[in-house]
């Protein structure tokens, strides 16, 4: 008869998901767990950026979700539906219900298409596309695209890997010197935010590249709707208490305003990253906040990543409400914290002296041959680690960071992180 209750149930079997239960194992291997995850496929999306450029082999982002689940780890290959934490239990889609001693949360994150309203439709045409989604359609439209105006935006809503769309800006120019394209193109990168980058440290390296590519930057433009028949893109101006949105450099761009403010932009090629949300399951929870700026968010302390109302619930990843970047770097210092509050629970009752103080990392990609790494935690501050900040000038775009993005990262995710053993 196959086991309904475990000692942890892990929800999600992406980067989080995978860690933590292999780190688990590793340190008590007596523990039974059984992992949630309905997909047969394991992405490593850190490379979509590269791959989306033409440096990088979409195939060897995928690999067998089965190779991953960790020994002695029952892989519960289905959806999760409905928590009941005060029984300690989770329905999943199948009908079946299981229990447990102590839950993690880590399902990851929705790309919710339909927010933006237009969006679903514009991805159907040949000109509009995003790395989130299909980073070799991204290069399709890149290689297609014959000149005007290249823009490439966010939303509000926090994303995964929050420097992915300028990354994807910095790389397409490279991309498009090299078709002989660049020459006839206003490239755009289109934010709501204030700065190009969070943590000031980093910005002087990256405005100088966006000086030195020539890229047209546009602050406080939040993406809020896409005609795909006319092709344009409707900004919201976002800029605090300034409800009057101006545009002082057109620069052939040929934008417009609409009332009080509101741009629209004209697109030839527009990529973007998709507004993103916590998954319905998790909104719809009770382990998400009911209400404030994280309302949907599951909802834990952000140091020990144990859930605020249900003492033997941890959540990690995408789908926590924690205010710093959505990285698998995030995952490689939540994880350790959550696993060693779990087995001092077991223990005793308590929880460790572990903490996570909200590191994160987003290494910026800024074109063929360069990367900054760029590394910080709550408040945005940074964070760099001590090692590589003697070696290394991170505060700048390097040849031996890029090489640590394309080949580094890629070996130790597959080889250390899954693992259990960084």
């Amino acid at each position: 008869m196959a086991r309904t209750h475990y000692d942890v149930l892990i929800i999600g079997g992406g980067t989080a998901g995978i860690m933590t239960a292999a780190q688990l194992k590793r340190k008590k291997n007596t523990l039974t767990i059984g992992l949630v995850e309905p997909s047969k496929e394991h992405w490593y999306q850190p490379a979509w950026t590269l791959v989306g450029a033409d440096t990088f082999a979409m195939a060897d982002t995928k690999r067998a979700e089965q190779d991953q689940i960790p020994q002695g780890v029952d892989w519960i290959q289905d959806f999760a539906t409905t928590f009941e934490p005060e029984a300690n239990a989770v329905n999943t889609r199948s009908g079946q219900r299981y229990t447990y001693d102590h839950l993690i949360v880590c399902p990851g994150i929705k790309l919710d298409i339909d927010a933006l309203p237009g969006l679903r439709e514009a991805l159907a045409t040949d000109f509009v596309c995003s790395n989130y989604i299909d980073p070799e359609k991204t290069l399709r439209v890149l290689k297609a695209f014959k000149g005007g105006n290249a823009v490439f935006t966010q939303p509000s809503t926090p994303i995964k890997c929050g420097g992915a769309p300028q990354k994807a800006a910095y790389l397409s120019d490279d991309l498009l010197r090299k078709t002989g394209v660049r020459k006839k193109t206003n490239l755009v990168f289109a934010t709501p935010g204030s700065v190009i980058f969070g943590v000031k440290e980093f910005v002087p390296a990256l405005m100088d590249v966006i000086h030195k590519k020539g890229i047209i930057l546009k602050t406080f433009y939040n993406p809020v709707k896409i005609d795909p028949v006319k092709k344009e893109i409707h900004f919201k101006w976002s800029k605090p208490g300034d409800n009057a949105c101006v545009i002082n450099e057109d620069q052939g761009l040929k934008e417009k305003v609409e009332g009080e403010s509101t741009i629209v932009m004209p697109y030839d090629m527009l990529h973007l990253a998709p507004p993103q949300s916590a998954p319905d399951f998790i909104k719809a929870s009770p382990l998400a906040y009911a209400e404030g700026p994280s309302k949907g968010w599951l909802e834990v302390d952000i140091n020990t990543l144990q859930h605020k109302r249900y003492p033997n619930i941890f959540g990690l990843g995408d789908t926590a409400a924690l205010p710093t970047a959505k990285t698998g770097a995030a995952i490689r210092k939540q994880a350790p914290v959550v696993v060693g509050n779990i087995l001092q629970r077991i223990k005793d009752g308590a929880l460790s002296k572990e903490q996570y103080g909200g590191y994160s990392s987003c290494p910026l990609v800024t074109g063929y041959g360069k990367m900054l790494l760029a590394e910080f935690k709550y408040d945005n501050v940074r964070d760099t680690d001590p090692l590589l900040g003697k070696l290394f000038d991170t505060t700048k775009p390097l040849w031996s960071m890029w090489l640590l993005k394309k080949y580094g990262l890629p070996w130790l995710y597959w080889n250390r992180m899954m693992k259990g053993l960084m």
